[in-house]
């Protein structure tokens, strides 16, 4: 019998495009240790420097003690514990929504929640470089699904008035990210938000890379542009500057009560352990303390310093700041984008290569991600780094 799963392997390794596990033999942090061995790491996504804070450790080892390890069942069942109550009531609090429902996961959110917002015969408009979550959950919802130009404005303009001309009465769904996970650049909110209003959209917003990075408090995009209320579906993750693990979605009651009644990954999925509920709980209530805040503008500190000593940012200009803690290196080709993430590894820096079909074929990158945990030695030491060797 032939074996279809080797060839298919060596047909992507042909591709530069095969993939492998890393073991990191340490917790999370600005250094990493790889098979007994220290990098300095710009390749995670713990902005805030919160997945080692003892005080997430400690919340997470007292709910051990009083709840165990495994909620035991899912949601509806008896999975429901105390500390999925108490941290979806401060998520609402500190989104300022009437309330939130938290997942598994981001991608089991996106996946319970679009589906359950639209179905067949409604209308998905969906930016290009939306995350593979949101994509796949808009193919399961069975809409029709259209994509727009990457912040192309005028294109999602001409998209919803094909939608009200040719699905009329149906619901239309627009669906994009506020800061986009492979490049960094935001959405145009403010016109997305015109336009959801002008045409009686829904409007869904993954808040995955700005919670915690902008806005005060960290409370994200639609927060920093006074548009909260005008954001139907504000998603988010436990898992990225919030140090922990798991999904939300923030929103009216009615809609939470609705995807408790309809979102499949909600509802077949066993609760998350109540220990990771526990610490997320700790690192909200961090982020909306004074405290919080400085810990982000030392973020917004290292950020600044990054775009300064970075070469090919694509950042020129007074008015062409960083706009979140991701930097993209852009390569090309994926061959050359392992070499260069190999080279940088022999240099004790962990950055990984991004490539298809994560990215588009040929835009294979170097993703450098800045964190509050960053000292500016080890900023200063990557860009020289990058520098001497080229790039």
């Amino acid at each position: 019998m032939r074996d279809f799963f080797a060839e298919e392997l060596e047909a992507l390794r042909k591709r530069a495009l095969d993939r492998h596990l890393r073991e990191i033999s340490s917790a999370q942090g600005p250094e990493v240790v790889i098979a007994g061995r220290h990098f300095i790491n710009f390749s995670s996504n713990d902005y805030l420097g919160l997945a080692n804070d003892p005080r997430l450790r400690e919340a997470a080892a007292s709910a051990i003690d009083e709840f165990g390890v495994g909620a035991g069942a899912s949601r509806l069942i008896s999975g429901t514990q105390s500390p999925h109550l108490r941290l979806e009531r401060a998520l609402a609090k500190w989104k300022g929504t009437e309330a939130a429902l938290c997942f598994s996961s981001g991608y089991a959110a996106a996946l319970g929640t679009i589906p359950a917002l639209v179905t067949k015969n409604d209308v998905i408009l969906l930016d290009k470089l939306c995350h593979a979550s949101l994509i796949d959950s808009a193919k399961l919802s069975g809409a029709v699904l259209r994509v727009f130009p990457h912040n192309h404005v005028g294109k999602l303009e001409s998209h919803l008035e094909w939608a009200r001309r040719e699905h009329p009465g149906k619901r239309v769904l627009i669906i994009t990210e506020s800061v986009f996970s492979m490049d960094g650049d935001l959405a145009p909110l403010r016109e997305l938000v015109q336009l959801k209003k002008h045409f009686g959209a829904l409007l869904m917003l993954d808040e995955a890379h700005a919670i915690g990075v902008i806005g005060l408090n960290g409370r994200g995009l639609a927060a920093a542009e006074n548009v909260s209320e005008e954001v139907d579906v504000q998603m988010g993750t436990l898992s990225k500057a919030l140090g922990a693990s798991g999904g939300y979605i923030c929103g009216s009651r009615t809609l939470i009560e609705w995807l408790i009644n309809r979102a499949r990954s909600f509802i077949y999925s066993t609760a998350p352990p109540p220990a990771i509920t526990a610490a997320a709980l700790v690192a909200v209530d961090f982020l909306a303390s004074p405290e919080g805040e400085e810990r982000r503008l030392w973020l917004w500190e290292r950020i600044r310093l990054m775009q300064q000593l970075l070469p090919r940012t694509g950042l020129e200009g007074e008015d062409a700041a960083a706009r979140s803690a991701i930097f993209p290196l852009i390569v090309g080709d994926e061959k050359a984008a392992l070499d260069l993430a190999a080279m940088l590894q022999s240099d004790g820096f962990l950055v990984p290569a991004i490539r298809y079909p994560t990215v588009a074929k040929g835009a294979a990158r170097l993703r450098i991600t800045v964190t509050a945990a960053h000292e500016e030695a080890q900023i200063e030491a990557l860009c020289e780094t990058i520098k001497r060797r080229g790039c």
